[in-house]
C-alpha cells in the first residue's frame, strides 16, 4: 500500500515581511545585557567617589584629631602651619584667657605662635590603658580654671603716736614716737612678729608700722613706748581679722618733758602764780579770820563776868 506525501504548506502571504522581524528572546538578551553594563558603571562610578572622599577626609582627620592625654594627664597640640589661637580655641572648646593661662608664652595677641610649638589644651586624668576594641579618643573637656583661695589679710598696721595734748586722740601734726616697738601675735601662736617703729621720709605716706601677708585669725596687738613717754591710753588691744581685711590701731603716749611743762605753759598769763597755791592762800586766810572772830567772842564773856564779881580767883 503506497503512503501519499503530505501536500506542500502553503507559503504565507506575509512570507517575506515576517523575515525582518527580532523575536522576543533577543529583546530580553539585549536587556541583560544593558541592565549589567549599568551596574558596572555605577559600581566603578562609586568606587571612584569613594576613593575621592578618602584623599580629601585624610589630611583633615589629621588635622582636627584629638589628642590623647600623656601619663601625667596634660593635653598637648602641635600647632601647624597656618594655626591660630582662634582655631585651636574652636578646636578644644576653651577662650583665650584659658589657652593663655595654660600656656604663659603666649602673648596677649596671640600672635607668636609657630608651627611646630607645642601648646598645652587641656589638663585631664591620667591616660586610659589601650582597650582590645579600638575607638574614637574622647574629647576632652574644657579646663576648669580655680582661682587660689586668698588665706591671708592684706595688712595690719600699727601707729605709735606722741599724744602731745594728752586726749588719746591722733591730731594731724602729733608724729610717729621713733624708738618704740610693736607687736602682733595670733592667741593661737601660728603667727607673732616684732617690729622697730620708725620714721617714713614721705610725709604724705601712712607712717605707723604695718605687718604684711598676715593669715586670719585673732590677735594680741601690743605696743612699747621708751622710757621718756607716758601712755595716754591702752597699749594693748586685741583684733579679729578675716581674710582680705587691712587693719589699722593707734595706740598714743605723752612725753614727760611734755607733761611736766604743760602747767607752767597754761598759767604764762597768770604771773607765774599756780592756782593750786593760790587755793590754799585763800583756806589759811578764811582760816586766820576765823580764829580771830572765835578770839573775840570768847573775850566778851570773860569781861562781863569780871565787872559782875562772879569770877572768883
Amino acid at each position: 500500500m503506497r503512503r501519499r506525501k503530505p501536500p506542500p504548506a502553503p507559503e504565507s502571504k506575509d512570507g517575506a515581511a515576517n523575515a525582518g522581524l527580532i523575536h522576543f528572546p533577543d529583546i530580553i538578551f539585549a536587556m541583560r545585557i544593558g541592565l549589567a553594563a549599568a551596574v558596572l558603571i555605577f559600581v566603578t562610578a562609586a568606587a571612584l567617589f569613594g576613593l575621592s572622599l578618602a584623599a580629601h577626609a585624610a589630611p583633615i582627620q589629621q588635622q582636627f584629631a584629638t589628642n590623647t592625654p600623656l601619663p601625667d594627664g596634660r593635653i598637648i597640640y602641635k600647632v601647624q602651619a597656618g594655626d591660630t589661637c582662634t582655631k585651636i580655641q574652636l578646636l578644644y572648646g576653651i577662650t583665650l584667657e584659658q589657652l593663655r593661662e595654660l600656656n604663659q608664652n603666649i602673648n596677649s595677641d596671640c600672635t607668636n605662635i609657630i608651627a611646630g610649638q607645642d601648646v598645652l589644651v587641656g589638663a585631664g586624668g591620667p591616660a586610659a590603658a589601650a582597650s582590645a576594641t579600638p575607638g574614637p579618643s574622647p574629647t576632652s573637656p574644657a579646663p576648669t580654671i580655680t582661682p587660689t583661695p586668698f588665706a591671708g589679710t592684706t595688712e595690719i598696721c600699727v601707729l605709735l603716736f606722741e599724744d602731745t595734748n594728752g586726749d588719746a586722740l591722733r591730731q594731724a601734726d602729733e608724729p610717729v614716737i621713733l624708738g618704740g616697738a610693736i607687736s602682733v601675735t595670733e592667741i593661737t601662736g601660728k603667727y607673732s612678729k616684732t617690729l622697730n617703729t620708725a620714721a617714713n621720709p614721705d610725709p604724705a605716706a601712712y607712717q605707723g608700722t604695718c605687718f604684711s601677708d598676715v593669715p586670719e585669725g585673732r590677735y594680741n596687738i601690743g605696743a612699747a613706748i621708751p622710757d621718756n613717754y607716758n601712755p595716754t591710753m591702752s597699749l594693748t588691744y586685741t583684733l579679729d581679722v578675716k581674710a582680705g581685711d587691712r587693719a589699722f590701731v593707734d595706740f598714743g603716749a605723752q612725753s614727760r618733758d611734755t607733761a611736766v611743762a604743760q602747767p607752767t605753759n597754761n598759767n604764762a598769763g597768770g604771773g607765774g602764780t599756780s592756782p593750786l597755791l593760790g587755793f590754799f592762800g585763800g583756806l589759811l586766810l578764811l582760816g586766820g579770820l576765823g580764829l580771830a572772830w572765835y578770839g573775840l567772842r570768847l573775850r566778851a564773856p570773860q569781861s562781863k563776868l569780871k565787872r559782875s564779881g562772879l569770877l572768883k580767883r
